[in-house]
This record gives structure tokens, C-alpha cells and sequence, in this order.
């Protein structure tokens, strides 16, 4: 039997508005860092300029199924800076920070959007969107990993 969700357009606009938010999140942290990428100097430049390109060749990936999942409910997908600004948790980064600073950011960014994506599952769930809950539940998975993968590269050796 078919969700009644398949036909509640309120419900459908509700989560996309919340897959609207983890879109925005996932971007600027896409943009920041291919800026980081384009920017790191230091000791650490060849192992951070490798992962920030592929964190954010990963980014763009999944940008591009949100804002898909967002077009298949139904409502526009927002896709300008000026939204993306409006809706975002993420902060700009207009500088060239050092590369400890860079991994900072990108860590408590991370751990931002996952918060989002978790946002966007329950929203999803609470109104029993399977397809969307199953797309935020692989993002907050994937946000949390990479703050983790981020987050080993400040320990100091004991």
C-alpha cells in the first residue's frame, strides 16, 4: 500500500525545505574546501591538497543527489549563493587560514552538517519518507566520518 505521504504536498515541501538546509550546509563546506585545497602551504601541503580534492569531489556528488531528492518532492532546489547563504549553518571562509586552521574548520563544519543531515532524517521519518530518511541517514554517516578522518590529523602522538 502507497504512503499517503506520496500525496501530501505540505509534508513533501516540509522535508524538502530541510534537505534545503543540509544543501546549503553541504555546499559551503564543498566550496571551502576546494578553497582550502587550491590555498594549503606548509609541511602538510601533498597529504591536504590530496584530501581536501577528494572531501570535496565527494561533496559535489552528494550535492547533486539532494538537490535531486529535493526536485523529486516536488519544490525548487535552491541553487544561488544568496540562498545558500540564507540557509546554511556554515560559515564563510573568505581567507587563506593556516592548515591547522583549515582541518578546525572543516572538522566542526562536518560535525554542523551532520547535525543538519540528522535533522533531515527526522523530518523525513516523521513523515514517512523512506527514500529521503535513507539519503540524510548515508550524509550524516558520511559527515561524521570525514569530521573523524579530519579530527586524527590534530592528535599529537603520545
Amino acid at each position: 500500500m502507497a504512503s499517503p505521504y506520496i500525496n501530501d504536498q505540505t509534508a513533501r515541501t516540509e522535508t524538502a525545505a530541510a534537505l534545503g538546509r543540509l544543501l546549503a550546509d553541504s555546499y559551503m563546506i564543498y566550496l571551502k574546501t576546494q578553497g582550502f585545497h587550491w590555498n594549503v602551504a606548509g609541511p602538510q601541503f601533498e597529504p591536504l591538497h590530496t584530501l581536501f580534492q577528494e572531501q570535496y569531489t565527494e561533496l559535489a556528488q552528494a550535492i547533486d543527489e539532494v538537490a535531486e531528492r529535493i526536485r523529486a518532492l516536488g519544490p525548487k532546489a535552491p541553487g544561488s549563493f544568496s540562498e545558500f547563504k540564507e540557509l546554511t549553518s556554515i560559515s564563510e571562509e573568505t581567507g587563506a587560514p593556516a592548515a591547522d586552521a583549515m582541518i578546525a574548520q572543516l572538522v566542526s563544519d562536518h560535525s554542523t552538517a551532520s547535525r543538519t543531515a540528522l535533522q533531515a532524517v527526522a523530518a523525513a521519518e516523521s513523515r514517512g519518507d523512506v527514500a529521503t530518511a535513507d539519503l540524510a541517514t548515508q550524509r550524516v554517516a558520511q559527515h561524521e566520518k570525514t569530521a573523524w578522518m579530519l579530527s586524527s590529523l590534530q592528535e599529537r602522538g603520545n
